[in-house]
């Protein structure tokens, strides 16, 4: 019997499918050494303590969908979990089959993942080295830096415009030996859309050789971004990265999927195989195949995040525009202080990125969820403090901070 095409080696060196090292201590840092470390710390809590004080954690850190796997979903996982003690690769072929009838390219494009993190380390891998760079935004997703510097890789981070899009003429003109050309759209961590008409700009005039990466792990929450499927079945340079993490509330099950042209993919996948659990294909399925799910998460998302925004901005707050379940809001201080004070409300905001050290990351929850941010936020800029005792941190895994480094 033939072999599926996800059954490949494993990744040599797992080091690389893991988080950044252990963090260095404050002390001694300096200028943008002390900013870049600062903004990755993170106030630590007594979970039970907050609880007993009535203010269970409100966790809008990490962009993670409260709402968890979906009706159908949980069904499925129920239905499959007695097969857990078999392979189930025909499973497999039935859940490629399901992605590429909806993005209209051949099953053999698409090869899945437990998540998009690692296949998006795997394309850095692939595609860049010392002599070929990494052209990306700033601020964004930051995995593919960290893969790019383990392989010695140049990254040359371009500032995003004023309308917070990727400025895809500089990202072009940045290094004409450029391997890659990343662009996660929606982005991570502002929300913001870049338009096909710029993702067009970016395939026409990205240095010769190299590839574009549409990361569009959070394309389910836009209702006016558009996917670039049709450029890989048109077989250009493209590759796509997708994820169940977000809309679909699989963070923690994991299943995404890579979408290619099938000599793309062998270079993307000659690092590892792809061993998914039955639990994540069976839920993969039902989710891809509830006509309702998007339409309604997405619509209940949007909802939510523009009256949190509307109101962020009537009180003085800049926030970023944004078509995904976060956005970045400027607190106007440090934003370390920042999280430290809504952590005393027991509200777990996310981090900054150095080149924004005053914004913060804001994770769309619940609506209650999203009352209690209202109300630390509230209370937090008049100078107050609530009565969870709190602890700052620095990481130790980047990770844990909500960046989700080896996690989409």
């Amino acid at each position: 019997m033939k072999a599926p095409i996800s059954r490949r080696r494993f990744l040599h060196g797992s080091a690389l499918a893991a988080g950044a090292a252990t963090a260095a201590p404050l002390l001694g840092l300096a200028g943008p050494a002390f900013a870049q470390e600062a903004a990755r710390r993170a106030p630590k809590v007594d979970v039970k303590q907050a609880s007993d004080l009535g203010l269970a954690p409100v966790m809008i850190n990490a962009n993670e969908n409260p709402l968890g796997p979906s009706a159908a979903a949980l069904k499925a996982i129920d239905a499959i979990a007695p097969e857990g003690g078999r392979y189930l690769f025909n499973m497999q072929k039935e859940l490629v089959e399901e992605m590429a009838a909806q993005l209209n390219v051949k099953p053999e494009y698409i090869v899945p993942y437990a998540g998009s993190g690692l296949p998006l380390q795997q394309t850095v891998m692939a595609f860049t080295s010392p002599t070929a760079s990494l052209v990306t935004a700033d601020p964004t997703f930051e995995s593919g830096w960290r893969t790019a510097d383990r392989v010695k890789a140049p990254v040359h981070k371009i500032p995003l415009r004023k309308d917070f899009s990727h400025d895809v003429e500089a990202m072009c003109a940045a290094d004409p030996k450029a391997g890659m050309i990343y662009i996660c759209n929606p982005n991570n961590p502002t929300g913001s859309i870049t338009t096909r008409k710029d993702i067009e700009y970016a395939l026409k005039h990205k240095p010769k050789g190299s590839i574009l990466v549409l990361d569009e792990a959070y394309i389910h929450l836009s209702p006016t971004a558009v996917t670039g499927a049709d450029m890989v079945a048109a077989g250009e340079d493209v590759v796509i990265l997708r994820t169940f993490s977000k809309l679909y509330g699989m963070a923690g099950i994991r299943l995404g999927y890579v979408v290619a042209r099938p000599d793309l993919m062998e270079r993307i996948t000659y690092f590892s195989t792809n061993a998914l659990s039955v639990t994540a294909m069976a839920a993969g399925l039902a989710s891809l195949r509830d006509p309702d799910l998007v339409p309604t998460r997405r619509d209940a998302n949007t909802k939510l995040r523009d009256g949190i925004t509307n109101w962020l901005t009537s009180e003085g707050y800049a926030c970023t525009t944004s078509e995904s379940n976060c956005f970045m809001v400027d607190v106007k201080r440090p934003a370390p202080e920042f999280m430290e004070a809504m952590a005393t409300y027991g509200v777990f905001v996310g981090r900054a990125w150095p080149v924004w050290p005053t914004w913060s990351r804001i994770t769309i929850g619940t609506p209650e969820e999203m009352a209690r941010f209202k109300d630390a936020f509230a209370k937090v800029m008049a100078g107050k403090r609530g009565p969870v005792p709190v602890k700052m941190a620095l990481l130790e895994d980047e990770r844990r901070d909500g960046s989700h480094t080896a996690y989409a």
